[in-house]
């Protein structure tokens, strides 16, 4: 069997650009990782995977004034292959030919990648503006070296959300949910199938987030989203119902179904330590379709304490809840933190 990516990167390291760098720069201290973007980060490359923008790749973090240094001793270095693999080869995004060891600072890492400086503690709003995505990209890779230590501190830093936004982003997942549950069955008592559809799986797409919310595990982006919910301790569970939900071909059907991935998910909530209602959902007024109760929103957000999180306008939440817009969540320059209410 072929090694998987991070494998090849660790070796790469170990006996390639080790070697460069500490001859280089001794007793420097430095991080190396294979970090950013590519399924290898995840654990889930397969041969697939290298079609294209294939090569080794790893990250490098050093003081800012070894930057240019590191890098010119890697560029006189390197060899062109390593392990029948290409050192120096264009990407989709960067189409020059050159080694793909990116040498910055953990700063600069940081601000690359999630759009704010994690060798810090963040504020409400930095939260706010990171996905999933961009922090696994950060954290989900193997680390190689961290002599330095400052990697570790964005890694630890990064694990997951202070209580109170922890608890303002499921009250918003929720209320996401709400906002559109009896759409599934008032579109296909319209004859509006096509809509009925749409509605059910943006609606799986929701809980699917939800779930990795409740078990306090960043969501990656949509390519691999349903391979990590199903890979999820418990809320995984949910699984089936919401492939029946976006396979039906009845609405009252994807409507049953993702009410039961909705239960059990508020029943995941419980054991979350979180607060929640006996039942999520409860039929829409006097019409023949379900709805989320206003409490199953009201009793999370309620519980926040910190009035920076309170004054928060419900509903919003985090910058990949109240946008799907790709351009927006791979780059960090484009996504602001919603702005705070002034309570009143």
């Amino acid at each position: 069997m072929a090694p998987s990516g991070t494998e090849l990167s660790r070796s790469y390291f170990e006996r390639v650009v080790r070697p460069v760098v500490e001859a280089a720069c001794p007793r420097m201290p430095y991080a190396a990782a294979r970090l950013g973007s590519g399924s290898e980060v995840l654990g889930l490359d397969d041969a697939r995977s290298r079609d294209h923008d294939w090569g080794l790749r790893l990250e490098l973090l050093v003081p800012a004034d070894r930057v240019e240094v590191v890098d010119a001793h890697l560029v006189d270095r390197l060899p062109e292959t390593f392990a029948g693999h290409p050192v120096r080869f264009p990407t989709t995004w960067d189409p020059v030919v050159r080694h793909r060891v990116q040498v910055s600072t953990a700063r600069d890492l940081s601000i690359s990648r999630l759009g704010v400086d994690a060798t810090r503690d963040l504020g409400v709003g930095e939260w706010l503006s990171l996905t999933g995505q961009a922090v696994l990209e950060v954290t989900a890779g193997p680390v190689f070296i961290d002599l330095g230590g400052e990697l570790d501190g964005i890694r630890r830093r990064l694990e997951w959300y202070p209580d109170d936004l922890w608890r303002h982003v499921v009250a918003t997942d929720w209320a996401r949910l709400a906002q559109e549950l009896p759409f599934v069955g008032r579109t296909g008592e319209r004859g509006d199938d096509l809509g009925s559809r749409v509605v059910a799986a943006r609606l799986a797409g929701i809980a699917m987030h939800l779930g990795h919310v409740l078990e306090r595990r960043w969501p990656p982006y949509a390519k691999w989203l349903g391979t990590s919910f199903a890979r999820l301790p418990r809320a995984g569970a949910a699984t089936v119902p919401l492939q029946a939900a976006v396979a039906a071909s009845a609405w009252a059907e994807r409507e049953a179904r993702l009410v039961e991935a909705l239960r059990l998910l508020s029943r995941l909530q419980r054991e979350a330590g979180l607060p929640t209602v006996d039942d999520p959902v409860e039929p829409f007024w006097d019409r023949p379709f379900q709805g989320v109760r206003e409490g199953a929103v009201a009793v999370v957000a309620d519980s926040v304490r910190d009035p920076a999180v309170r004054a928060l306008p419900r509903g919003i939440g985090s910058a990949e809840q109240w946008s799907d817009n790709v351009d927006v969540l791979v780059r960090p320059a484009l996504r602001r933190p919603p702005r705070q209410s002034d309570g009143g």
